[in-house]
């Protein structure tokens, strides 16, 4: 079951030598470089890169398998955008009266425009997938802690919790298996499932908030600061992230990352979208090639 969540798990990779506010700090450069950028060439190159910086962290086959998730998401966006979206001049299909989203033209600024966006969200569920694998949500939340102390702690219990539920959910679903007349089938079944499920955590709730009581967090006091010196990886990947977001505000502003799909297609692709397409990916993978004291 673990195997299919992207829970945090400690590997031998540069990424998870790094301190947890610097990685999240790289993740969200990676983010914010996606919503900036709509270039399809240079969105393949951020998706390239981050498979693989996940190879590169070690966690390859599980950011893969988002990827198929992923793509469950993303073609039903390609197809409702070409349905709905009316702006396109280049018509590929007429399909006649479609009721509420009126004529069937279909256009092919609507198709591609629908795979960017597709693409987008893509590229945002992987980031999500590998930071999720390799940043110490613990440690980070420490970090948290000394701004806000209650909601770093509801934070770390929702986050403990989301495992603990998804066990009690394999568990009363092989319960209800194993029951003579076997299990409800259909939506009964989810329902009872869903409800066993949160009547349970409910009552778990209250023993937590009952115990969290009982040792005084109420009156905990902001932690005192730690300080810890950086590390070359640390170092590493906060360049990293200043470079992919300077990265992205130049191309968007310089026009090396330039698209239009409405009313038609501008996508020019020349030597600066190629060079920034290469930037960027050696922006996101040259922390990776410092491996000193992490195979050991």
């Amino acid at each position: 079951m673990t195997g299919l969540l992207p829970f945090y798990r400690r590997g031998a990779s540069p990424l998870h030598a790094t301190r947890a506010c610097v990685g999240a700090l790289w993740a969200s450069a990676l983010t914010a470089a996606t919503l900036l950028l709509y270039q399809p060439l240079v969105l393949l190159a951020l998706l390239l890169a981050i498979l693989g910086a996940a190879a590169g962290a070690g966690v390859g086959r599980l950011v893969a398998r988002s990827l198929r998730t992923a793509l469950i998401v993303a073609l039903p966006i390609v197809v409702v955008n070409v349905l709905v979206s009316r702006q396109g001049l280049t018509v590929f299909a007429r399909v006649g009266d479609m009721g509420p989203f009126g004529q069937g033209h279909l256009t092919v600024e609507a198709a591609v425009y629908g795979a960017v966006i597709a693409l987008k969200l893509t590229l945002l569920i992987l980031i999500s997938t590998l930071a999720g694998l390799a940043v110490d949500p613990d440690e980070l939340l420490r970090v948290w802690r000394r701004l806000s102390f209650r909601s770093a702690l509801t934070a770390s219990l929702a986050t403990r919790m989301l495992p603990v539920l998804a066990a009690d959910t394999r568990r009363l679903s092989e319960a209800q298996r194993t029951r003579p007349d076997g299990a409800p089938s259909g939506a009964r079944g989810r329902v009872a499932l869903l409800g066993a499920v949160v009547g349970g955590s409910l009552d778990r709730a209250m023993d937590v908030a009952a115990t969290l009581e009982l040792r005084g967090f109420a009156t905990a006091r902001r932690a005192p600061r730690l300080w810890r010196p950086w590390s070359r990886h640390d170092i590493a990947f906060a360049a990293s992230a200043a470079a992919i977001l300077g990265l992205a505000v130049l191309g968007r502003l310089a026009g090396a990352a330039s698209f239009s799909a409405y009313p038609a297609l501008h996508m020019p692709v020349g030597a600066g979208t190629l060079a920034l397409c290469a930037a960027l990916i050696g922006a996101v993978l040259l922390p990776f090639g410092d491996r000193r004291g992490i195979d050991l």
